[in-house]
């Protein structure tokens, strides 16, 4: 099965996102032993973005920034490396205890030691992502959207990134582009709106086309039945993630691809890594391999890259997999959240399990 994609286009793929900033302690050091740290720009989204900008296609980010914040230019150059185009509202600041971007402080574990993330989101500039601060008909009609990708993070957010989310994939919906939701279910986002999260999480995967998420993500956004979250041996439990999924493909049935990533933590640094994927009425499993793990945050957002970069590129279906596989797998073996894939070579040799070195 292939899925359909508009042929007028000028953004291969467009995200909404709220960027912010992630400190990281050298040497695989824990954030309070450590007074060393690696900062850099970061967002779920953009995440999942990288992998189709640093492999040529056109990227637009939908996002807002701090008036005249050392940041948001610290962003925005980040972006600019990454080849993708932004678009966004500059807020202003407010004074001292008004809007920044977010702050992500998190170490890597190492071994035994399990890695630890603190999320400081307090006065996030991202939560003010308004639908009147874009010009959807032009960028949905005009200029042409393939795929839009959305994010329970932001869906989430707040009650304004929540309508935001929702007015895209609607205008997205009435001008031809396909919409991929990654469910990303937090429960310090959903307390106290349930009710209203499940209803517009479930309006939007009524009208996407690609759901992705793991086993906790659609029990508690959408109320389907699964396996329990974190399981030891993924590989006996296949056939309860594949009863899950044909649950969700009953509910929503307008979604023609559905996928989840498997891992089993051996230690931070040795993980096995697998996915399933049920396009259309097959399915494509990828049992799960050991790969080794520098940093595993950003490791799903490459998994879901790298399925929308195959699906773009018109390829068998049988080659998504793989390919998200292998993406996913790249971005846990650097210290950025994102993967930055030289060329679709370096990603099927990873895929092939080929680490020879290339003269």
């Amino acid at each position: 099965m292939k899925i359909e994609l508009r042929k007028d286009y000028t953004w291969a793929l467009v995200v909404p996102t709220s960027m912010g900033i992630r400190i990281t302690p050298v040497n695989n050091q824990p954030v309070h032993c450590s007074d060393t740290f690696i900062m850099h720009a970061t967002s779920a989204e953009t995440n999942v973005a990288s992998i189709s900008s640093y492999l040529g296609l056109p990227v637009k980010v939908l996002t807002t920034f701090v008036k005249n914040s050392p940041i948001a230019r610290f962003i925005k150059d980040n972006l600019s490396s990454r080849h993708i185009v932004y678009e966004g509202r500059e807020v202003e600041q407010g004074g001292p205890w008004g809007f920044r971007h977010q702050f992500n402080i998190a170490d890597s574990g190492y071994g035994t030691r399990g890695p630890r993330v603190h999320n400081d989101r307090a006065g996030e500039v991202g939560r003010t992502l308004n639908v009147k601060d874009f010009d959807l008909d032009r960028i949905f009609n005009r200029e042409g959207v393939q795929i839009l990708h959305l994010s329970g993070l932001i869906a989430a957010l707040s009650p304004e990134t929540s309508t935001f989310c929702l007015e895209l994939a609607r205008a997205a919906r009435k001008n031809g582009t396909r919409i991929s939701f990654d469910l990303n279910y937090r429960a310090t986002f959903w307390k106290n709106r349930e009710k209203e999260l499940g209803q517009i999480f479930k309006e939007i995967g009524s009208i996407s086309d690609i759901l992705v998420g793991n086993e906790e993500d659609f029990q508690l956004c959408l109320g389907i039945e699964g396996p329990e979250a974190g399981g030891k041996d993924l590989a006996s439990q296949t056939e309860k993630f594949k009863a899950m999924i044909n649950c969700v493909k009953n509910q929503f049935p307008g979604a023609q691809v559905f996928a989840t990533t498997l891992r089993q933590v051996i230690s931070v640094n040795e993980h096995l890594w697998g996915a399933i994927m049920l396009e259309g009425g097959n399915w494509h499993i990828v049992e799960p391999r050991q790969i080794n793990v520098l940093d595993r945050i950003g490791g799903g957002d490459g998994f879901v890259g790298g399925l929308l970069y195959s699906i773009l590129k018109d390829w068998e279906p049988e080659k998504w997999i793989q390919f998200a596989w292998a993406t996913g797998a790249l971005a846990t073996t650097l210290f950025t959240d994102y993967a930055q894939p030289a060329d679709e070579e370096q990603v099927w040799s990873i895929w092939e399990g080929n680490a020879r070195v290339k003269r």
